[in-house]
């Protein structure tokens, strides 16, 4: 027999139906039927029949008519919503919010990552949070467990140690189980395959992101995903949407954890929340900062800037390899021998002798939040690997030790070092923005933009740029050189790590937005050089623009502009497009250095006697 679980104000609801040829209303007027029976003054509804309502699904919150028929337009199991007319929505029905929907994407396919608590990357965590594979453990891994539980059998049985009962999204998920797969936790195997699919099912805990100073491990988030595992609190699915955790379990098939000798601090105790949104931003921090070259480089040809500033012999002698890099990705994008502009041609013979340091010092700028991020990105997936759980179970050792591996200082402080190091990018992006938008320094209309004083162009959005610039400057401020005493002085330094992840997140956010701004305005620029080309991959990335946003000829509604083209740069389809000709520079001009991937270029060898590329 279907049923369907129905959320009318405070309460959930389940209405068997015996015949799914029945309308919508009746399962309303069922549902309610069970609403006044459990309330002492039923629930201030004199005549039910005189209520007015409207009826949605909760996954997708799409409204249902009342003469439908249920077996049209529901499954067995659905999760419905009433809300009756007069009141407001249900504090307690938690719909998925807009800005996060792509933390919630679910995808229905058989493609796996094994955890082993060793190999995970930040790509893969972000992946998986993405709903691109499901997870499984290796062999090795589930050895490990069982090992480690063993151990703390045997030490329950000799009545030592206490059951810990504590609490509770899907790269966090994903992490804890990672972690708890290393075997150094004592959590059952039968625990650890119930989170396994609770993931794979995309049955996610409701985790609020703020409670964690990052010391004793994330024990506030933590304790939330474990709640929702327990089948307690609130949990969301694709299948259900938000609902009581139990239901959404229920629906799914799979029974809550029941919490074994040391099983809750297991699941509570560790870096995870700061480590599952370091990885997030170290991922975004790295593919802004590529894009950001590609976009740099547009400008610097609107502008009618120099390439010499980027001849592979002056960055050999202060050999950064990020500031290499840079110079490497400039000259691919720019060469005149490679790309032709004629752009670029114009202006060959001009008496300028060098440009200002937001063009030619890119790959000096760049450069270090390059490798800034290598350096934050080695430590993110050291710490992705790593046992943060206290104390740690030695199966081979037969003992447990308490130790510190669950403060959070080391990510703490590297997430601090990123923001400040991709704040970088907007700075000085934001300083070519208003080159672009300066008749004086651009040669160009003010705020790019014909009919001035009727059309203000991009002087807004050069407001906006400096505004998130201003913002980034306070967000930048380390977090990690706070430390409040908790817990009666017993951690009495904590890493306010949760903080630090989630202002790093924040600031990498901002540098996308002031880069698609500063993409906008140099694609405007370019139409008031035409008919004048530039090289063929900044053509190419002028065109996806374009494919996106129209030139701007008089003032519109701006922010869904720059909302698109910040899509295309977290999407990293500026990277995809201008990618492939970066490579193909690298393997035709430097032979010795093939990258092993699209992403991966080579950077400069030392000077050689092969043929020399021609700059300008």
């Amino acid at each position: 027999m279907p049923r369907f679980t129905v959320h009318v104000r405070d309460e959930w609801l389940t209405v068997p139906c015996k015949d799914a040829t029945c309308s919508i209303k009746w399962l309303a007027f069922e549902a309610l039927k069970r609403y006044i029976k459990n309330k002492p003054d039923n629930g201030g509804i004199q005549h039910i029949k005189d209520v007015h309502f409207v009826v949605r699904r909760c996954q997708g919150l799409g409204l249902l008519d009342n003469d439908d028929t249920i077996e049209d337009v529901l499954e067995d199991n659905d999760f419905v919503e009433l809300a009756i007319e007069g009141d407001t929505m249900s504090q307690d029905f938690i719909p998925s919010q807009p800005g996060t929907s792509h933390l919630y994407l679910y995808i229905d396919n058989h493609h796996y990552i094994s955890l082993d608590g060793n190999s995970l990357t930040s790509t893969d965590l972000v992946n998986l949070g993405k709903g691109l594979y499901m997870i499984k453990l290796t062999p090795e891994a589930e050895q490990k467990v069982v090992q480690s539980r063993e151990l703390l059998d045997t030490i329950k049985n000799s009545c030592l140690g206490s059951p810990l009962s504590p609490e509770r999204t899907r790269m966090l998920l994903a992490l804890r189980i990672n972690v708890l797969a290393k075997g150094y936790s004592g959590v059952s195997l039968e625990t650890l395959h119930r989170m396994i699919q609770a993931f794979n099912a995309s049955c996610l805990s409701y985790v609020p992101e703020k409670g964690t100073v990052g010391a004793s491990g994330d024990l506030a988030p933590l304790s939330h995903l474990a709640l929702g595992l327990m089948g307690e609190g609130k949990m969301w699915s694709p299948k259900s949407g938000w609902a009581d955790a139990k239901y959404v379990l229920e629906a799914h098939g799979l029974k809550p954890i029941s919490l074994k000798p040391k099983e809750g601090l297991a699941l509570i105790n560790g870096t995870q929340m700061i480590t599952s949104l370091g990885a997030e931003a170290v991922e975004r921090a790295e593919a802004i900062a590529r894009q950001a070259d590609i976009i740099a480089a547009l400008t610097l040809e609107v502008l009618k800037g120099t390439t010499k500033a980027f001849d592979s012999d002056i960055h050999e002698l202060r050999p950064h390899p990020g500031q290499k890099e840079v110079a490497l990705r400039f000259r691919s994008l720019l060469d005149s021998d490679h790309h032709p502009s004629e752009i670029a041609e114009s202006h060959r013979f001009c008496d300028r002798v060098q440009d200002a340091y937001t063009m030619r010092c890119c790959p000096q700028v760049h450069g270090i939040v390059n490798d800034t991020i290598e350096f934050v990105k080695k430590i993110i997936n050291t710490e992705i690997n790593s046992a943060t759980d206290n104390p740690m179970v030695f199966a081979e050792r037969g003992e447990t030790i308490s130790g510190g591996n669950f403060h959070g200082e080391y990510p703490a402080k590297a997430l601090d070092y990123l923001a400040i190091g991709v704040h970088e990018l907007a700075s000085i992006s934001e300083r070519r923005i208003e080159r672009l938008c300066n008749p004086s320094l651009s040669e160009l209309p003010a705020f790019l933009v014909n009919e001035g004083g009727l059309n203000s162009g991009f002087m807004i959005a050069h407001c906006t740029a400096a505004a998130l610039v201003s913002e980034n400057k306070v967000l930048c401020h380390p977090s990690s050189i706070d430390s409040l005493s908790t817990s009666a002085a017993t951690e009495d330094h904590v890493s306010m790590g949760g903080w630090a992840a989630r202002k790093a997140l924040r600031v990498v956010e901002h540098v996308e937005q002031v880069l698609a701004i500063e993409l906008l305005a140099a694609c405007q620029g370019i139409e008031f050089l035409r008919p004048l080309r530039t090289t063929t991959p900044l053509e190419k990335v002028y065109d996806l623009v374009r494919a996106t946003v129209k030139p701007w000829i008089k003032d519109r509604f701006m922010a869904p502009d720059i909302e698109a083209v910040h899509r295309l740069l977290v999407d990293q389809k500026v990277w995809n497009i201008a990618g492939p000709y970066i490579e193909k520079y690298c393997m035709e001009y430097i032979p010795e250095s093939r990258p092993s991937s699209p992403t991966a270029f080579a950077l400069d060898p030392p000077p050689s006697p092969r043929k020399r590329v021609r700059l300008e």
